[in-house]
């Protein structure tokens, strides 16, 4: 590991790490914010290298509006009261549902197309990278908002999420330098090897025993959640691999010190997210929440 790679997660870690447990919710969404603008950015860039300039601007604006949508409804709070009744607090007036944010969305982007100076060429290109960036890294990266307003359990649920592709990127790397030897996806990433893959979910599940342990839940579902949440995660990676290596890049940006750009630090943590958020909504489910 190099040691600007060990620098930044020195500083950047605790920095994270405390916003999480002991910020507020609003601050968690700024951060998250924070984390996905600079993400998009390089997203755009690197569509704009092949030849896929997006509507950028609005798709940011409108990612933005999918972090409020998902605070917001972290902020409403819902009392059962049998035979499918339910009461409804905080619901306040600014509350906005991800679906409306979505149809916001597509009649933002319909409205560009046909207004737009760019040649009618581009409408359908532009149109599907802006939706590209919407889809597969905004949402499913707002669900991190999401789960830390879960009652209860969010924050810890958030710092599992962190802490298994932290951990789980850590010893793959390790495992991979000193006896990977298999390569995993030779064309899109030539320095990922299988050994390193399984290096990666074994620290995952050694993150789903500790958390079984630090929030009382079974560990039979934590290493599920785990293992699914690390495979979901390094699938994202690939995908981002294989997005850089159609613009012939190896990082998508340098904003971050041996780690290249925002989008390859949180790639993994893209896919990682909702899996982690579908594990809530069977957990309130079961009758926790």
């Amino acid at each position: 590991m190099t040691a600007a790679r060990f620098l930044t997660a020195l500083v950047l870690i605790p920095i994270v790490v405390g916003v999480v447990w002991w910020g507020p919710s609003y601050l968690v969404a700024g951060l998250a914010a924070l984390v996905l603008l600079p993400a998009l950015y390089e997203f755009f860039r690197l569509g704009a290298q092949v030849g896929l300039p997006g509507y950028w601007r609005w798709t940011t604006i409108c990612s933005l509006l999918l972090l409020y949508a998902q605070w917001a409804a972290g902020q409403v709070e819902r009392h059962a009261l049998g035979y499918g009744l339910d009461i409804v607090r905080n619901a306040g007036a600014l509350n906005l549902s991800v679906d409306g944010v979505f149809l916001i969305f597509v009649g933002g982007i319909a409205a560009i197309g046909l207004g737009t100076r760019r040649p009618i060429a581009e409408i359908f290109p532009s149109s599907a990278v802006s939706a590209a960036a919407l889809m597969f890294v905004a949402l499913p990266f707002s669900y991190l908002v999401r789960v830390d307003a879960t009652e209860r359990v969010g924050k810890q649920l958030v710092l599992f999420t962190l802490c298994l592709v932290w951990a789980g990127d850590t010893l793959a790397y390790f495992v991979g330098r000193s006896i990977g030897r298999l390569k995993m996806a030779p064309l899109l990433s030539p320095k990922k090897t299988w050994e390193g893959a399984a290096g990666n979910l074994i620290a995952a599940l050694l993150v789903a025993l500790l958390f079984s342990y630090w929030m009382q839940t079974e560990l039979t579902v934590m290493l599920i959640v785990a293992a699914l949440a690390n495979i979901a995660g390094q699938v994202g990676d690939l995908f981002e691999s294989a997005y850089k290596r159609s613009a012939g890049v190896k990082d998508s940006g340098t904003i971050l010190p041996g780690h290249g750009g925002m989008l390859d630090r949180i790639d993994s943590l893209i896919f990682a997210a909702p899996v982690v958020w579908c594990y809530v909504g069977w957990w309130s489910w079961r009758g926790h929440g």
